[in-house]
């Protein structure tokens, strides 16, 4: 490997976090398999979140406010915040739909979290999704967290 491939490894946007992360989603889905609801998915997550004692919120409203009137244009609900900087969408079912990754990409366009997970644990293979969009692309959305 060259220097600039290791150099850009290091520079990944919240590296330990996401490790982290990746590990307990692959933790959830070797122990339970396919074929469960998705919040069964999502409590075991939150209990292996807990066991390696991630943070999170589950189910945070985000407000996306207008630019010209301050007033709440609509509020999306993530799965997870993790540690108030990563979001996480949790799917369970036998494909990954192209709406549920552009619903992935919008809540990071119009929120101030920049890194997101799509996790569908159903899917053959386990289908983990890392996505990134950052802050300075979106400086004309107007966000209250």
């Amino acid at each position: 490997m060259d220097t600039d491939n290791k150099q850009k490894n290091t520079d990944l946007l919240f590296n330990d976090l996401t490790y982290k992360i990746r590990g307990a989603i692959f933790t959830v889905s070797n122990t339970y398999g396919k074929g469960l609801k998705e919040i069964i998915y999502q409590k075991a997550l939150a209990e292996e979140f807990n066991k390696l004692q991630i943070k999170f919120e589950q189910q945070k409203r985000i407000n996306i406010n207008s630019l010209n009137t301050g007033k709440i244009l609509g509020t999306f609900i993530p799965d997870f915040v993790v540690e108030d900087k990563i979001i996480i969408e949790i799917k369970a079912t036998d494909f990954t739909i192209e709406q549920a990754k552009k619903q992935q990409l919008s809540y990071l366009k119009a929120s101030k979290y920049e890194v997101g997970f799509l996790v569908n644990f159903c899917s053959s293979p386990l289908y983990l999704k890392r996505q990134i969009y950052t802050n300075d692309r979106k400086a004309h959305i107007c966000v209250n967290p």
